[in-house]
């Protein structure tokens, strides 16, 4: 597509010759003046009118973008830091709030007429054959997630803060002044550190676990009768996993809805009891005294299975993101409360921000990965045996998830999705410097 035409009047006879000043269009047959109107244009960029003729050249055209275009991917060298969410807020929505709102409108129209809501595998209650693999995958690199970091941490010291939920990988605790505890103020907003545990670098997000996902909702005065589970493991188990100790219902018939309705569920079967010893099939997919379970590798060892955790790190991430594509989780817009299911349940249990005007009950809507496999940044130490980080060099410094900050410590290879955070091109300065870099 032409942009716009320049033309050069009195053109020397060497200048159309020999090609000289690309971009610009040159009228080879010399002119007192241009007429820039009633000029006409042909395929080959021969131009007539009133007593004019010539030819013109443009090379100023814009490029067309096909399918076979090459288009340059920006490399990424150093992206900013995670934002940290006000408490004040509700989580914003994955899905905007207008999709929302009109998939709401359509329900609403097809139920004033009576007609059902068309509904897919697994909203209907019934499994996808095709994830049920998926499922199992996703169990067994969980189990080896959980062993690998457990094993890990005999070597690679973690530290978290008793007052708020900061924790650091490095062989000392950090001296930024970033802690948000109650008794900051007199502490300067130093973190005060303990010993950290793999709760405090994997952080645990239990869901309850319910034979019926399409049953009823759990009530609060009920709630102790229902166990509570990873929710990595329960969106396990109703993608079709069967656990033995956690029985769940498989469904030979979709239910049936019209709006928000279920007029057709099938039933209500009575939850059989569990038979054998349920702790013992729940204590390999659970972090409590996995420390304790998995005694330490032989030093040796220890790049390997740190590699090993790193992958099997991914497989459970990219696992989780598979699964959630189909099956519906939910998530409290205010506290960390998880629940697998189509509806969360009733269980007055939170806490956060204006949880008086909802009398205890969750703000649920849908959740993301991070929701159900939470990363948790942590600081990135270049030398985890140097001189603690400082708040005077805070901004540059860069942040990984915890997992990976612990795996590459131990001799890990790091994924490169992982690098632009951390920032690893950059070189610190001293404390008298940072002031005079711009």
């Amino acid at each position: 597509m032409l942009q716009h035409i320049s033309v050069l009047t009195n053109t020397p006879w060497w200048l159309s010759q020999n090609g000289a000043f690309p971009g610009v269009i040159v009228y080879k047959k010399p002119l007192q003046w241009a007429y820039p109107l009633r000029l006409k244009f042909d395929h080959k960029y021969n131009v007539t009118g009133p007593g004019r003729q010539g030819t013109f050249l443009c090379t100023e055209r814009r490029h067309p973008q096909g399918r076979n275009s090459k288009k340059r991917e920006a490399v990424q060298q150093n992206v900013d830091l995670p934002l940290v969410l006000p408490k004040q807020k509700k989580k914003p929505y994955p899905i905007p709030l207008k999709k929302i709102q009109q998939a709401a409108k359509a329900d609403k129209k097809l139920a004033e007429v009576g007609i059902e809501k068309k509904l897919e595998p697994p909203k209907n209650g019934l499994l996808v054959p095709s994830l049920v693999p998926a499922a199992y995958e996703l169990l067994d690199d969980w189990k080896l997630f959980i062993k690998g970091l457990a094993q890990l941490l005999h070597f690679i010291p973690v530290h978290a803060c008793s007052e708020c939920s900061q924790i650091h990988v490095a062989q000392s605790g950090h001296e930024i002044q970033d802690c948000l505890g109650p008794t900051n103020s007199s502490r300067r907003s130093f973190h005060s550190w303990v010993k950290g545990s793999i709760n405090d670098v994997l952080i645990p997000i239990e869901s309850y676990h319910m034979y019926d996902p399409f049953g009823t909702r759990i009530k609060h005065e009920s709630r102790f009768n229902y166990d509570r589970i990873p929710a990595v493991v329960e969106l396990c188990i109703q993608a079709g996993v069967d656990l033995p100790g956690y029985p769940s219902r498989r469904r030979t018939k979709p239910i049936r809805m019209i709006g928000k309705k279920v007029i057709d569920i099938g039933g209500l079967v009575e939850e059989p009891r569990p038979s054998g010893d349920t702790n013992s099939a729940i204590m390999d997919l659970d972090t409590h005294r996995s420390f304790e379970r998995f005694a330490p590798p032989l030093e040796s060892e220890v790049p390997r299975i740190a590699q090993e955790t790193i992958d099997a790190y991914e497989k459970v991430k990219w696992g989780v993101t598979k699964l959630m594509k189909k099956y519906t989780v939910k998530a409290c817009g205010y506290c960390s409360e998880v629940h697998v299911g189509p509806w969360g349940h009733n269980a007055k249990l939170c806490g956060e921000f204006k949880h008086q005007w909802r009398d205890g009950k969750h703000g649920w809507q849908d959740a993301t990965v991070d929701d159900v496999f939470p990363p948790n940044y942590v600081w990135h130490v270049q030398d985890p045996k140097g001189t603690p980080l400082r708040s005077a060099l805070k901004r540059f410094y860069g942040k990984a998830p915890a997992v990976v900050e612990v795996c590459m410590q131990a001799g890990a290879q790091i994924p490169q999705k992982y690098k632009p955070m951390m920032r690893l091109d950059i070189v610190l300065p001293e404390s008298e410097e940072s002031r005079l870099v711009a």
